[in-house]
């Protein structure tokens, strides 16, 4: 084997882990999808309008204590390395699907919830992993096999979740709960650092862990700016999803628990397979500026099928097509880590998750605020898919602000010979 071979190999398995690592972390949050709304309702008395509103102040607590905590984990793994905040949030994460399976209230529901927001930061230091050891012309690339990641978790998770809970409601928590337990304990055997001793920050620099100042950084990046306005807008309308989707399903077509988890089984599927197997050649094809424009376009046509879909058949139709939005993701990550010497990239990653979990403080709120006004007495009119339009029209104004800054430039020079960096 020569020496130029030995870099890629490690290079390769850096990216088995780490697509592992989020494969895991992803069944153990695909697992309690289908079931967590249906235990809100249960101690709710099984109203859908008060579900809808918890579902709501839940998603809002939650993206308010990552908005605060991921800075600080984008900084910490440039001060310390990736390694050991992945490692934390596993460990983090399984304490809290124990603490949800033991949940005898919605306040104590409320507070696991609490602490997983503390803890979940192993997908923003995921994409700082993938900046450390990969060469900038194969990131979009990279990035779509962590959403491939994504896609398959997708897959299996909530079928796996909705058969769980046919059979105990809470059985999925303790199966999430073990899922995120056996990752920490793989990342601590297998998991290799990312970011080399040289080229972290020579100490915690508090002005950028907290968010504000986070934010105040990407205005160093003149384009990383304008992007980080189309990640907000994006994650705000996927919060529709996590919002309304179980909730939505289950008053409008009457799907069981089951159901929903096959449903979302199959989107997971169309995403797994945009993901793995079109991101690569769409984005060689199209260039990344373009690809991000098309994924938007697709994303906006996919939420009106279902606002308008009055029968169940009628909302699987949008289903592929709403998998295409899938390529926008991975062609703005790549865009942005172009900007980002490697130094900033765990700072720059946080940063874009604060922006991620601003939206989330908003988002759970008006997706649920507007589904459960549109179908309670008060409604001007009774339109259950409702905040689905309210997703395309924030997809639609991601489109326009993504043709106006969206360019590809060549990397910066401080990036040459990132893609070597991992220890070991």
């Amino acid at each position: 084997m020569n020496a130029d071979s030995k870099p890629a190999n490690k290079r390769t398995a850096a990216l088995i882990f780490i697509f592992v690592t989020v494969l895991i972390d992803v069944l153990s949050f695909g697992v309690i999808i289908p079931v967590l709304p249906g235990l809100v309702r249960q101690f709710t008395g099984g109203d859908y309008v008060q579900a809808a509103w918890w579902i709501g102040i839940f998603g809002f607590l939650f993206a308010l204590i990552q908005f605060f905590s991921s800075p600080i984990q984008g900084t910490l793994s440039d001060r310390y390395g990736r390694r050991p905040v992945i490692l934390l949030s596993c460990l983090g994460l399984g304490i809290d699907f124990v603490l949800m399976a033991l949940a005898q209230s919605l306040p104590w529901l409320l507070v696991a919830r609490i602490f997983s927001g503390i803890f979940s930061a192993s997908f923003t230091t995921a994409n700082a992993y993938i900046a450390d050891v990969t060469a900038p012309e194969k990131r979009a690339k990279a990035f779509g096999m962590i959403g491939a990641a994504f896609g398959l978790g997708f897959i299996i998770g909530p079928a796996l979740g909705g058969f769980l809970g046919s059979w105990h409601l809470r059985a999925p928590f303790w199966f999430a709960a073990g899922l995120a337990l056996l990752n920490f304990m793989y990342g601590w055997f297998v998991l290799p650092e990312s970011l080399p001793k040289e080229r972290r920050t020579a100490r915690f620099d508090w002005a950028h862990a907290n968010p504000v100042g986070s934010l105040v950084l990407l205005k160093k990046y003149p384009q990383v700016f304008g992007l980080a306005a189309v990640v907000f807008l994006a994650n705000f309308a996927h919060y529709v999803y996590p919002s309304v989707f179980v909730l939505f399903a289950e008053y409008q077509y009457r799907w069981t628990e089951l159901q929903v988890g096959w449903v979302l089984a199959i989107v997971g599927v169309c995403s797994v397979i945009v993901q793995a197997g079109l991101i690569g050649p769409l984005v060689k094809k199209l260039g990344e500026r373009r690809a991000l424009l098309f994924g938007l376009a697709c994303g906006v046509a996919g939420f009106c099928i279902y606002g308008l879909a009055e029968a169940g058949w009628m909302f699987l139709i949008g289903l592929p097509i709403s998998a295409l939005w899938g390529v926008a993701g991975p062609a703005t990550q790549s865009l942005i880590t172009r900007q980002v010497d490697a130094g900033a990239q765990g700072r720059v990653q946080g940063a874009l998750m604060s922006l991620v979990s601003l939206a989330g403080v908003f988002a759970p709120l008006a997706f649920a605020g507007t589904f459960g006004l549109f179908i309670s007495e008060r409604a001007p009119v009774h339109l259950p898919g409702a905040a689905w339009f309210l997703a395309a029209l924030l997809l639609f104004g991601a489109f326009l602000v993504g043709w106006r800054f969206a360019r590809e430039t060549p990397a910066p020079v401080a990036l040459k010979g990132v893609a070597d960096g991992i220890d070991g």
